[in-house]
């Protein structure tokens, strides 16, 4: 397998799924600020025509895209790694709620503030939008050691890459104690260790 990820961007839960299955894989870098070639010349719109990462080439050439299809698709894949409950259960419903809550509500959230041009009172609104989220997610992490309780899993991998974009978009969590504490535990991880230090290509 291939994991086409830009090191820092929301591909790199995917990288840390794949590290924590002990997956058998070649990630491929680029950077999605400069020109997004690809180190075979190719440009990212060759293999992606959505234009973004990340995408996981399988062993047989097909592709896969989309964070919340692809971590599914490596939990599934290695399935003892317990990164995901088993398919038909509730707990893998729960999941999915996760996995979406993430998607659209935090990852969504956060990217508003990538817009230099963000006027103050539209910062000031998605703050207040964002904080909402994160206080539901602080409520859910008072007892819990991680999302889904006591195991580590797809989602924890992509929450934790999304809210490490907080001081750099000057979006403060230190309100949310049991975020703040989750964020610690996951970045203890060897997996989590190894990807927060990959950086992009020149």
């Amino acid at each position: 397998m291939k994991l086409y990820s830009s090191p820092g961007s929301c591909s790199s839960a995917s990288h840390i799924a794949l590290l924590e299955a002990g997956a058998d894989f070649e990630l491929v870098k680029l950077n999605l600020r400069t020109d997004r070639i690809l180190p075979d010349g190719r440009h990212l719109n060759d293999i992606n025509p959505k234009g973004y990462v990340p995408v996981l080439e399988l062993d047989d050439g097909s592709l896969v895209t989309e964070n919340v299809a692809i971590l599914q698709y490596i939990a599934d894949q290695y399935p003892e790694s317990g990164l995901a409950p088993p398919n038909g259960t509730i707990e893998r419903t729960r999941l999915h709620e996760w996995l979406g809550f993430i998607n659209s509500e935090i990852h969504k959230g956060m990217s508003n503030f990538f817009n230099p041009k963000l006027p103050d009172e539209m910062r000031e609104f998605h703050t207040q939008r964002l904080n909402a989220r994160y206080g539901y997610v602080d409520s859910q992490l008072k007892d819990n050691e991680f999302l889904l309780g006591p195991q580590f899993s797809v989602a924890d991998a992509y929450l934790y890459i999304v809210s490490a974009w907080g001081p750099m978009l000057k979006y403060d969590l230190a309100p949310f104690e049991n975020v703040v504490a989750w964020q610690a535990r996951v970045g203890e991880r060897d997996a989590v260790k190894e990807v927060t230090a990959t950086k992009p290509p020149a």
